[in-house]
């Protein structure tokens, strides 16, 4: 498989994703955000041609993989990347990844959730997403987050196993899933990857699931590394106050209050980094995500071919130890997040 490239461009270097036989890029392409306003974890409104001209613009700088789900705008998401995708000669498009069991509630509208894992929704969620997607195969399909239906790991691990044994997915994984929870489905069948959320500021996952995952040839593509705009080095107290009432963040403890202020002074203290390599705030904070070890690759949402341009680099250099202890420091003297501030031994 080779993949669009600018012609002054180098190619980015790849890792394997567990034992799947994909080699991804260390950043792939977050399609969250562009599943648009109409659902209750929306970004805001959002101009498709601007999220396709955006995948266009990632797989020109070189990256491989796309991460979206079902539940991002209730397909809405999956329509858009198809649309890029459409674009694209089949031999240069990247992998597509994608997850199930988050679906609207019937009787409450696009504004509540329902998490399910009753193996005939799982199926019926597939066959959605390939039809939105327009391809007879996802690359990666992931349980998005433990079911509260009534249905037991087993049941919907047990399906997600059987899809991948009958070709309609080449790799299984689990996304927002704890160690019990990994520990339960691999006694089943091996878990190809997991998706947990990880940055400087959310740091929990690095406690046990990192080493859960490298000690069991467990892929980690890690979401929210900038986590959700905070650490791209140019967000302010004055933005989060004026984010729209449908941008889920005006609802999250961490665009708000202390903690606000604790994540944006955080977010100052990468600045220094950035400045001596010559790249963006944001670009550090991912790469930050990039040197734990266990990560394969890091999630990273845009909206335009600009945002893109703002994090790319992190797949091209590496942070030294001395800028990690530096924002280890950081981390503590801001009092951002919970969580391990730097890899054991470093």
């Amino acid at each position: 498989m080779t993949f669009p490239t600018s012609p002054n461009v180098d190619p980015l270097h790849t890792r394997p994703l567990g034992t799947t036989g994909m080699s991804i890029t260390r950043v792939g392409f977050g399609a969250w955000a562009i599943g648009g306003a109409d659902w209750v974890y929306g970004w805001g409104t959002q101009d498709d041609r601007d999220s396709v001209a955006a995948i266009h613009h990632a797989c020109a700088s070189g990256i491989n993989w796309i991460d979206t789900a079902a539940a991002y705008g209730f397909g809405h998401s999956e329509k858009v990347v198809a649309t890029a995708l459409r674009a694209m000669p089949p031999s240069e498009r990247p992998y597509v990844f994608t997850k199930c069991g988050v679906v609207g509630d019937e009787q409450k509208g696009s504004q509540e959730l329902r998490f399910v894992g009753r193996p005939e929704s799982i199926r019926r969620e597939l066959e959605g997403s390939l039809s939105r997607l327009g391809v007879e195969c996802v690359d990666l399909y992931q349980m998005h987050w433990p079911s509260t239906d009534g249905s037991t790991i087993d049941e919907y691990w047990g399906t997600l196993l059987d899809l991948k044994r009958e070709g309609k997915a080449r790799a299984v994984g689990l996304s927002n899933h704890n160690v019990e929870q990994l520990e339960a489905a691999d006694r089943m069948g091996h878990v190809d990857s997991l998706q947990p959320p990880f940055s400087a500021i959310s740091r929990d996952i690095a406690a046990g699931g990192l080493p859960w995952c490298q000690g069991h040839d467990t892929g980690v593509i890690v979401y929210s590394p900038m986590q959700s705009g905070l650490l791209t080095g140019k967000f302010s107290a004055a933005r989060a106050k004026g984010l729209p009432g449908n941008d889920w963040r005006t609802r999250s403890p961490y665009f708000t209050g202390d903690g606000l202020l604790r994540n944006l002074a955080l977010a100052d203290a990468l600045r220094p980094i950035a400045q001596r390599r010559g790249v963006e705030v944001g670009a550090v904070a991912v790469a930050w995500t990039l040197a734990w070890p266990g990560v394969t690759g890091a999630i990273v949402g845009a909206r335009s071919p600009a945002q893109v341009d703002g994090w790319i680099a992190a797949a091209r250099f590496d942070l030294t130890v001395d800028e990690m202890r530096e924002i280890a420091a950081a981390i503590k003297s801001t009092g951002a997040g919970t969580g391990p501030v730097a890899p054991a031994g470093a």
